[in-house]
């Protein structure tokens, strides 16, 4: 390469994957035509081509300088595993050979006994399997091919995220293809859900974070009292990018489009040190996978530029936390977005079958909805006036609502048309405005053409909150395609099911302040659920309904739903059991050695000034405050790790609600006492970096 040639984004896109266009240039045109067949059909691979595949694979890594391989995987964690093998088998001579075959592509044999599996598996039966993912490409990463792949015990019994979506893709595309066959439709053949996250997270200092232990063991901090300035002048969001920030996301930029990773959005967001990534849309298990690895790189290259990437929901009090914001949308192979309502969405039955489904299916299953995004990281985000309360609605814009009134009424719509403006300035030039306002507050909007799912916390992996509205979605249209399947006049039966749908379900949508206290009331009287915290949404997994509908549409049997049940209440109860275990040994080896210490420097001088016949005053009454928060704390730091360690009992249930209940409670009772003595020990006492460092010393 010309030294000083700069290297455009199109040149270096993709160049560590194994996409369309290598496959063309590494297989046959036959095997190529078979591959592309399976990936855009969803038929089984024809196991005589693996081995081309495998070499061809095989080949073009080594020539990017891989050695190794490995089949990459989502286990119940909610992040990704990887065993790695390296090309080499060994030859009679003493030397090796670089091989890698069709077997070794399509299945690997990982310990599954290690991994979270709610009962299905145990150390005295360890064997676990994976499976290739043809239909989100591999890559390499680091010297090493990476395989997607679906994860599942000897058994039969899936142990991933993975697996799930893929059911919940081919569930949501039959009954939604069954829908539009219905409706007349004779040339697409399969419907794609498709995805786009968008990622917010925050920078820190690396030498700061590491010498916060709260933060490298749990991802946000344990204390911390707020510092002079915030986020209250509003003066972070969309600003100029710091120039160390800005050189930061160019090289993420760049290792994410080598990957393939549409990243295209980067911004400031509203906290200071918060930021946001926003990738273009995929199909739901690519978009999975390159979120996953939207996340890794952010935190490899973070480190190499001597930071370090939050991706914790609430790493600071008192200022916002972090989301991922799920674009969802579905569309046909053949190009039609299914809810784009076009230019006249009242006459559009097509739009609005589509649209009541998704309404239908976001009401009766909530819950559910909920529980795809609980975790105890997201506890502390949901419900502050930074991200949706627990409640979940659908908003959909004063056009829909309007057109949704009219159904219900049987009267015409009347359109308002929509309004042009170059804001009465003749430089400037006229534009149409769009057919209704956003709505930041709405925990699930429509946004013109795509549903955004803002719940999602910022850690959290995507695939199950997509998997889960894939599964009720085609639950919905299963419903839908059975009437029409067997009417005599489908546009009539269309419009009578989708005004029966808005009377049983309008109570779904509100277009209002989500954040306003007045809406919890209001839920309250409609009859929507209001899920609190992790481990009360975590029990809906027990309801029949919900049981039901996974194995309904063959995305979770009910022993694979029971297994989750149990996972999730064991995540939920360690994560909690490490933030108590993590303060109460900050405390004791930092804090309070700390404290103590300025204790004896405050006794020095008070005795110093009685000795010169000077009163205690000021600083007598200093040092009663500081041994009187010190003792407080040295109690409440021992009461946390006694409960802590004590909590767990046979019950999974029972544990989790140990550490709702009384172990949380008392971590932010800890917690005021240190934010409490932080406002007085000096700086240069204080063992720790404090807010203001953190987020500003970037």
């Amino acid at each position: 390469m010309e030294a000083n040639k700069v290297v455009t984004p199109a040149e270096i896109f993709g160049e560590y994957v194994f996409n369309d266009t290598v496959m063309g240039a590494y297989l046959t045109k036959a095997t190529h035509k078979a591959l592309k067949k399976t990936i855009e059909a969803g038929l089984p691979i024809d196991s005589s081509i693996a081995d081309e595949i495998a070499s061809a694979m095989k080949n073009w890594a080594i020539e990017k300088g891989a050695t190794h391989f490995t089949h990459w995987f989502m286990p119940m964690t909610g992040l990704t595993a990887e065993k790695h093998d390296a090309f080499i088998s060994p030859t009679d001579d003493g030397k090796v050979v670089l091989e890698f075959s069709g077997k070794e592509l399509i299945k690997g044999e990982p310990d599954a006994s290690s991994f979270p599996s709610g009962g299905l598996r145990h150390t005295a039966k360890a064997r676990g399997y994976t499976l290739w993912d043809c239909t989100s490409p591999a890559f390499i990463k680091e010297g090493t091919l990476y395989i997607p792949t679906a994860f599942f015990s000897y058994t039969g019994e899936i142990l991933d995220k993975k697996a799930p979506l893929l059911r919940s893709v081919e569930a949501l595309s039959e009954q939604a293809m069954r829908v539009l066959k219905a409706l007349g439709n004779k040339t697409s053949r399969k419907v794609i859900a498709t995805v786009g996250p968008e990622q917010e997270y925050f920078i820190v200092n690396r030498e700061l974070y590491e010498k916060r232990l709260d933060l490298m063991l749990t991802g946000r901090t344990l204390f911390g009292s707020k510092p002079p300035k915030g986020q209250e002048l509003e003066d972070q969001y969309f600003t100029r990018l710091r120039l160390k920030i800005t050189d930061f996301m160019h090289a993420l930029d760049r290792e994410l489009w080598k990957l393939g990773i549409t990243a295209r959005t980067k911004h400031n967001e509203v906290a200071p040190a918060q930021h946001e990534l926003a990738i273009i849309f995929d199909p739901a298990s690519m978009a999975a996978d390159h979120n996953q690895l939207v996340m890794e790189v952010m935190k490899k290259v973070a480190k190499k530029h001597g930071l370090a990437a939050l991706l914790h929901e609430k790493p600071f009090a008192g200022v916002n936390g972090s989301g991922k914001h799920i674009n969802w949308s579905i569309a046909t192979d053949d190009g039609i977005n299914l809810l784009d309502p076009g230019m006249h969405p009242a006459d559009n039955t097509q739009f609005f079958l589509f649209l009541v489904a998704v309404m239908k299916a976001v009401d009766e299953y909530a819950d559910l909805l909920r529980l795809s995004i609980a975790s105890a990281g997201n506890d502390h985000r949901l419900g502050a006036n930074e991200a949706p309360p627990a409640i979940v609605s659908m908003f959909v814009g004063e056009e829909l609502e309007a057109i949704i009134h009219a159904i219900e009424s049987e009267k015409d719509y009347v359109s308002a048309g929509r309004a042009m403006t170059n804001l009465g300035v003749s430089s400037l030039p006229m534009i149409t405005e769009d057919a209704t306002d956003r709505n930041r507050t709405s925990p699930f909007a429509f946004t013109g053409n795509k549903f955004e799912f803002r719940m999602c916390g910022s850690s959290d992996n995507v695939a199950e909150p997509c998997f889960t509205l894939n599964t009720v979605v085609a639950e919905s249209l299963e419903e839908i395609a059975d009437r029409l399947e067997k009417c005599a006049d489908v546009d009539a039966e269309a419009q009578k099911i989708i005004k029966e749908i808005i009377v049983a379900h309008k109570r779904i949508i509100f277009n209002g302040n989500n954040y306003d206290p007045a809406w919890v009331v209001e839920a309250e009287k409609r009859g929507l659920p209001n899920i609190t915290n992790t481990v009360l949404a975590i029990e809906v997994l027990k309801d029949k309904k919900n049981i039901a509908v996974f194995e309904k549409q063959g995305v979770l049997t009910h022993v694979e739903t029971e297994s989750r049940y149990e996972i999730m209440l064991d995540i939920y109860a360690k994560t909690i059991n490490v933030e108590a275990m993590t303060l109460a040994d900050i405390v004791n080896r930092q804090l309070l050695p700390a404290a103590i210490a300025f204790s004896g420097s405050l006794a020095a001088t008070v005795t110093s000034l009685k000795s010169a016949g000077i009163t205690g005053g000021e600083a007598e009454a200093l040092l009663g405050t500081v041994v009187a928060l010190t003792n407080s704390l040295g109690k409440k730091a021992k009461l946390l790790k006694g409960i802590a360690e004590s909590a767990t009992v046979d019950d999974p249930l029972a544990t989790a609600k140990t550490y709702r209940e009384k172990v949380v409670p008392l971590l932010e009772e800890t917690r005021a006492v240190i934010d409490e003595l932080e406002l007085i020990v000096p700086a240069d006492v204080w063992p720790v970096p404090v807010y203001a460092d953190l987020l500003f010393r970037v």
